[in-house]
């Protein structure tokens, strides 16, 4: 067994950030999304969003704030969108009326049902064999530092 890497000793320059190179990730993986996306007319955020609601319907927008790490402020506006785009159907819970839940519309399932571009996505990482130890030692990091910021919010 090797001896966990320590952080170098010297200042760090940008390679040497992890947060550099995920950040530039999500950026890469965003541009690689572009096309297809704007050929459906969605954002990635919008995208991602139906397909979080594509888990299960009526989901709360809290919960889909939470799972997606959106604040409500971000997520209304989006979510009006995608209404208004006939893809998702928000209404009242009757038991808390403070509550919006919200479900997919057929053309919404129709449409994370068809999974646009993933396959592509999937090749153009070149992991190969490799996509699912990275994706989740990705989870483990969020997950991780997701942890940590709550910790120190409670000190």
């Amino acid at each position: 067994m090797t001896a966990p890497e320590k952080f170098p000793a010297k200042a760090p320059g940008l390679a040497d950030f992890l947060c550099f190179a995920v950040y530039s990730a999500n950026l890469a993986f965003g541009r690689a999304y572009k096309p297809i996306l704007d050929e459906l007319g969605l954002t990635y955020t919008q995208y991602i969003a139906l397909v979080a609601l594509g888990d299960g319907d009526e989901q709360t927008v809290g919960a889909l704030g939470e799972k997606l790490f959106l604040e409500s402020n971000t997520l209304t506006p989006l979510l009006k969108k995608l209404e208004s785009a006939g893809y998702i159907r928000r209404r009242r819970d009757p038991a808390d009326e403070r509550q919006v839940r919200l479900s997919l519309t057929p053309a919404g399932r129709t449409l994370v049902d068809q999974d646009p571009g993933s396959a592509a996505l999937f090749d153009a990482t070149g992991l190969g064999d490799d996509f699912r130890a990275v994706q989740q030692s990705v989870i483990r990091l969020r997950d991780n530092l997701v942890r940590a910021t709550r910790a120190e919010a409670k000190e």
